[in-house]
Parts: structure tokens; C-alpha cells; sequence
């Protein structure tokens, strides 16, 4: 393809493209080709569409498409027939002969195929009436479905680069600062600071200025940044260049994280192809604009998430925070002015520039504008990543859109902001999700994970999990981090093994309280949160495990045991042929009895039991 050399040859070959970017034109199969689906083995239903199409003599007709990550990972692999919109989840290469012939060839459903919802128990043909998508607003994840991630055709035939070319031949630094100000965006990789005022900042310090993206995702359970960069790289090409063009920068870093093997390639692929069009490199669009963008891959560090330990680790230095008496903005990168911005906050700048700053402003709260993408995961019917307008609350995303709890159980409490989030109960549960009302009740944004647990959930294994974790990814530096969890994890161990004792939940305070004082960096300050708001919602379960020496959720091995209610037992015996230890006995049609000498606590017996007649003692 020729290189772009100004601003009128953008425009003509998006005007080539249009027929591409347009769906109504020419039938095209949309597959899901993220991780998640990739995983269930979505290469193997390409090549059997491709030769089915063929088989029918189909091939030039209809375009099969390879896009990223469509959201609902539950469903996966996930395909949908445009332009109608039908919607067909986990497809299998065997499903695909019938959907060819019925679907493409002759405009039938295969009705054996159609989503089916889980609480109406309804079908649900098109995928834009599926709960899961009808009630979220996808103005970052929208295209995910739409566009093939390693085609920079693709993505300029849909409207990409437009706002590159206005931010570089219409608007002036100040005021493209201006706008992303006006927008009221807020970072998304945790902290919330708002952006317009960061890249103003920075573009007031002298030297030579670097625009970074931190995809070094690192929440369990969180995967946003990692589905934006493998489905739609070129939106966070086009946000940095523009924030380049805001601070004067003329060089930029993306640190992703190795485990990302995708996200990488297909980010490869974007930055050379905006190379080759002379859209990354000297002399952008012949503006006399000149930027270019490096990866970085990191070790996986959970810590190097905190900008001053990621530049450090940019710097082939060991990944540690440092005190922030000087800000990255000032002082960060190479010693010098640095501008980072997490993959989602990048991905929103386009969209800020192209459709104006009031528009965006109008969406959310007061204070926390936009929508935010969440990796909605756990005890939840749907899970997969959600975008919604800040300010919806808890109930919408997890009951709603989530579709609730699985197996009628009841929820518990949600977990947002990942390991150094909090965990709030059900009685927030119509709390608006944004930056502030979260801080409200203990918890965090964080990054945007958000894990729903169920009444099976102990609370006090979940602290005790999370505080292992960051235990390991502590840097170490300073001792409120290092040893505050340390002395954290052996006091919950000793409450989930039976050794708890009175005054440990008030040291576990003392010590949570010492840390968000104390310690070096943002990472640590915010450890012990998901110690802190469990104690403070769920003290009563802290108080069985060490006065009752009870585990009331059944998960802590040492502190419950299984018994069978003879007044329910029918001795259906299905708990007996279940049992791996054969730990159960009785005969047929009378009531059973547990072994607890050769009992494991495996809860198999429990989880199949028809008649609730196994309970946790």
C-alpha cells in the first residue's frame, strides 16, 4: 500500500475502503478469534467455514472476518452473521456444515444453535437483544467484533486515523489539552487522575518527553487491556500519537506483559503497517510531526503496574517504585518528562477527539465520565468483559447484564479493583460504579476486575488469598509492604486452619491501618483494603472462625465437616457412588452416613445431592 503522504490521501483511501467498513453490503462472518475463544478453538471452525464456503461455491460472496474479543467469553467461540446481526455461541467446526447450508445458503436459523437465555429460557436470534450486550454502551469495545486487528485497512475504513488527522491539522496542542480536560476522562488504570491534566503538566517540563502505555495487566481475573490491544490495537496507536502531538513528544513505549503473547503480535503488526503507511515515523501525514512507538515486554511483576517500578523496569532496572517527592511527569522515564497512560485511557482519546469533549462528558456522573470496561468474572452466570456508563450500579452489571448468580444461590459480595480492592456486600448492591462512590464503602476501581462470590465464599480465605498474592508480589522495599503481609498472611492462615485467637482481627486492623500510613507506594497502601472491608462487612465470619472455630461457608478444611440429615436422605445412593474415598454408606432407599475418619471434604457429595440432605457442620 503507498504511503500516506498527507492529509487528502488518508481521506481518499478511507473513501476506498468505505464499501469494507460498510455490513450491509456484503454478508460477513464475524468469529471471535481473542485468547478466550481462541482457546475453544476457534482456528479449527475458520478453516472448516472456509471450506464450506467453498464446498457451496460461497468463497466470494460472503467475507469471513477473524476479529478480536467480542465479550461474552462464556459463550465462546462466538460467530455472528452480518448484516442481520445473528447471533450463533460456542460453535464447533461440526455445527458449521449446517449453519452454511441452512443460514447462508437459504436464510434459515438453525434453531438448535440459537442463544438461548438463561432466565426466560427464551431464544434469542440477534445479538444486539441478548441481555448481556442490549444493556451496555460499547462505545471503546464496540468494534472489537467488527474489525479484523491485524488490517490497519480495516481499521481506517471504519473511521480510524480521522481523529489522528484532526488533532494534527486542525488543533493546537493547548487545545487538544483542552478537550481531553473538558471530557473529564480519568485514567483507567486504577488511580483516576484525570488525564487532561496530567499531559498538561507534563507538557510543561523541559527535555526530551516520552508518552508510555502500561499494559502490564496484572489483577487476577482481569483481562480489558489485553482484549483492547489483541482486538483493537490500532485505537491505542492513534490515543498515543495524539497525546504525543499534546505534550511534545516524539517517542512512545508500550510495556505489555509476556504473558500476552497475542496482544503482542497483533500490536506488531499495528505498528508496522502505521509504518509503512507513514502514520508512525517521520514526517506523519507530511505534518512534519515526528513519533514512533516501541514494546517492551514485562516479566509479569505485579508491582511494576506503579508507574515509577514500570519505568524503572523500562530501564532494564529491577521493576521497585520509588517515593513520588518527584513526579513521573517531571521526572520519570530515562530522568526524564514521561506521560503514562493505561491501554484503556488511550483507547478513549480518539473517541474524545472525533465526537467532542461535551459529548463524552455527557456520559457518567459527575465526576467519572465515560464508560468503563469491566472484567465481570466468578460466581456469575455471564461472565466476560462489560462496558457501561459510569454510574451504573453494582445490581445492573452483576444481575442484569451478568444474569446473577448461578444455582439460585445467593450473592455475597463483589470484589472490584483486583488483589488491593475491596470486597463489598450485598447491601451496596445499587451503589453507582465510579472512582468516588467505590472509595466511599472501602474498595477501589482499580484497573476495572470485578469478581462475584456467592454464599460459598468464605470471606476470610479470600482475604487470606489475595494477601498471599501480594505477599509474593511485594517489592520488598520498604517494611510496612514487606513485613505487614508477611504478619498478615500467617494470621489468616491461623484463622483458616482452627489456630485463630481473640485480638487477631484487631492486629489485622492495626496492622492494615499502618500500611495505607506507611508504605512506599500506591501498591501498598492499598493491600490490605480487601483485609480492612472484609472485616468491616464480614467481621461475624472472622468471629466463627476463631471463637466458634466454624467455617460458615464450608471452605476452610479445619474448621467444618459433612453430615447426611437422615429425615432427607432418600439413599437415592448417589452421594455413595460419587465419593472418591467411599466415605459414604447405606443401603438402598434408606438413609446414608458419612465416614468422617476417610472423609476428605471434597464436597462432592454435597454439590450432587438432589434433596439437600447434606449439610455443613
Amino acid at each position: 500500500m503507498t504511503k500516506l503522504i498527507n492529509r487528502e490521501s488518508l481521506d481518499q483511501l478511507r473513501e476506498s475502503l468505505k464499501d469494507r467498513a460498510k455490513l450491509g453490503e456484503k454478508k460477513l462472518i464475524s468469529l471471535c478469534a481473542g485468547s478466550g475463544c481462541g482457546a475453544y478453538g476457534t482456528a479449527k471452525v475458520y478453516e472448516k467455514l472456509k471450506e464450506e464456503l467453498a464446498n457451496h461455491g460461497l468463497t466470494d460472496d460472503i467475507e469471513v472476518k477473524l476479529t478480536g474479543c467480542h465479550g461474552f467469553c462464556e459463550k465462546g467461540p462466538i460467530m455472528v452473521i452480518h448484516p442481520e446481526g445473528i447471533f450463533y455461541p460456542q460453535i464447533k467446526p461440526d455445527f458449521v456444515p449446517e449453519i452454511v447450508e441452512k443460514t447462508l445458503k437459504n436464510g434459515e436459523l438453525v434453531k438448535s444453535l440459537i442463544y438461548k437465555d438463561p432466565a426466560t429460557k427464551k431464544n434469542i436470534t440477534h445479538e444486539h437483544e441478548i441481555p448481556f450486550y442490549k444493556l451496555q454502551q460499547r462505545v471503546i469495545f464496540g468494534s472489537n467484533g467488527l474489525i479484523d486487528p491485524t488490517s490497519i485497512e480495516d481499521y481506517i475504513g471504519a473511521g480510524g486515523y480521522s481523529a489522528l488527522s484532526k488533532a494534527l491539522f486542525d488543533m493546537k496542542p493547548k487545545a487538544i489539552i483542552d478537550e481531553i480536560k473538558k471530557s473529564g476522562l480519568r485514567g483507567r488504570g486504577g488511580g483516576g487522575f484525570p488525564t487532561g491534566i496530567k499531559w498538561e503538566t507534563c507538557a510543561r517540563h523541559h527535555g526530551n518527553r516520552y508518552v508510555i502505555c502500561n499494559a502490564d495487566e496484572g489483577d487476577p481475573g482481569a483481562y480489558m487491556d489485553r482484549s483492547l490491544l489483541e482486538g483493537n490495537p490500532h485505537s491505542v496507536v492513534e490515543g498515543m500519537i495524539i497525546g504525543a502531538i499534546a505534550i511534545g513528544s516524539n517517542e512512545g513505549y508500550v510495556y505489555v506483559r509476556h504473558e500476552y503473547p497475542l496482544a503482542v503480535t497483533n500490536l506488531g503488526k499495528a505498528l508496522e503497517s502505521a509504518r509503512s503507511l507513514g502514520i508512525l515515523g517521520k514526517n506523519i501525514l507530511g505534518s512534519g510531526f515526528d513519533f514512533d512507538i516501541h514494546i517492551s515486554r514485562g516479566g509479569g511483576a505485579f508491582v511494576c503496574g506503579e508507574s515509577t517500578a514500570l519505568m524503572a523496569s523500562l530501564e532494564g532496572k529491577p521493576g521497585r517504585p520509588r517515593a513520588k517527592y518527584v513526579h513521573t511527569v517531571a521526572k520519570g522515564f530515562r530522568d526524564s518528562p514521561s506521560n503514562l497512560n493505561n491501554v484503556e485511557t488511550w483507547a478513549n482519546v480518539p473517541v474524545i477527539i472525533n465526537k467532542g469533549a461535551d459529548w463524552y462528558a455527557s456520559i457518567g456522573t459527575q465526576h467519572s465520565k465515560g464508560t468503563k470496561i469491566f472484567s465481570l468474572v466468578g460466581k456469575v452466570v455471564n461472565t466476560g468483559l462489560v462496558e457501561v456508563p459510569m454510574g451504573t450500579t453494582l445490581r445492573q452489571i452483576i444481575f442484569d447484564i451478568g444474569g446473577g448468580i448461578p444455582k439460585k444461590k445467593k450473592f455475597k459480595a463483589v470484589q472490584t479493583g483486583g488483589p488491593s480492592g475491596g470486597c463489598i456486600p450485598e447491601r451496596f448492591l445499587d451503589l453507582p460504579v465510579d472512582f468516588d462512590e467505590l472509595t466511599k464503602v472501602g474498595s477501589i476501581m482499580g484497573s476495572g476486575g470485578m469478581i462475584v462470590m456467592d454464599q460459598d465464599t468464605c470471606m476470610v480465605d479470600v482475604a487470606r488469598y489475595f494477601v498471599d498474592f501480594l505477599k509474593d508480589e511485594s517489592c520488598g522495599q520498604c517494611n510496612p509492604c514487606r513485613e505487614g503481609l508477611k504478619h498478615m498472611l500467617d494470621i489468616l492462615t491461623d484463622i483458616c486452619q482452627g489456630r485463630g485467637k481473640e485480638g487477631d482481627i484487631e492486629i489485622l486492623e492495626e496492622i492494615g491501618a499502618m500500611m495505607q500510613k506507611f508504605a512506599l507506594c500506591g501498591l501498598g497502601t492499598s493491600a490490605p483494603n480487601p483485609v480492612l472491608t472484609n472485616i468491616l462487612y464480614f467481621r461475624d465470619e472472622y468471629e466463627a472462625h476463631i471463637r466458634d472455630k466454624k467455617c460458615p461457608a464450608g471452605v476452610c478444611k479445619p474448621l467444618f465437616h459433612y453430615e447426611i440429615d437422615p429425615e432427607k436422605c432418600t439413599g437415592c445412593t448417589v452421594c455413595a457412588k460419587k465419593c472418591p474415598k467411599e466415605a459414604v454408606s447405606g443401603e438402598k432407599k434408606k438413609p446414608h452416613a458419612i465416614d468422617q475418619n476417610n472423609c476428605i471434604k471434597c464436597g462432592i457429595c454435597y454439590e450432587g445431592c438432589k434433596f439437600d440432605a447434606i449439610k455443613i457442620c
